[in-house]
C-alpha cells in the first residue's frame, strides 16, 4: 500500500489532467499516479485532488473516471 507524501490518508487520488482517479492501494495504479506526479510534477503545480469521502463514487461524482 503506497500513498504519496502529501496525501498520507487518501486512498482515492484524482489527476486533473486527464480527469482520472487513482487508487493508491492498487500497485499498479499507485506506480502510474506516482510517476505521473515525478514526470509532470502534479504535486507542485496543485493538479492532484482528494476527495471527502474517499471514495470511487466521490471521484465520480466529480467528474473523474478511474485509471486503468
Amino acid at each position: 500500500m503506497g500513498r504519496l507524501r502529501r496525501f498520507p490518508d487518501n486512498r482515492y487520488l484524482g489527476n486533473r489532467d486527464d480527469m482520472f482517479v487513482y487508487d493508491c492501494d492498487h500497485d499498479g495504479q499507485f506506480t502510474a499516479l506516482e510517476t505521473l506526479a515525478d514526470e509532470n510534477g502534479l504535486v507542485g503545480a496543485n493538479l492532484l485532488q482528494a476527495f471527502g469521502p474517499d471514495t470511487v463514487a466521490e471521484a465520480r461524482n466529480r467528474g473523474y473516471r478511474p485509471a486503468l
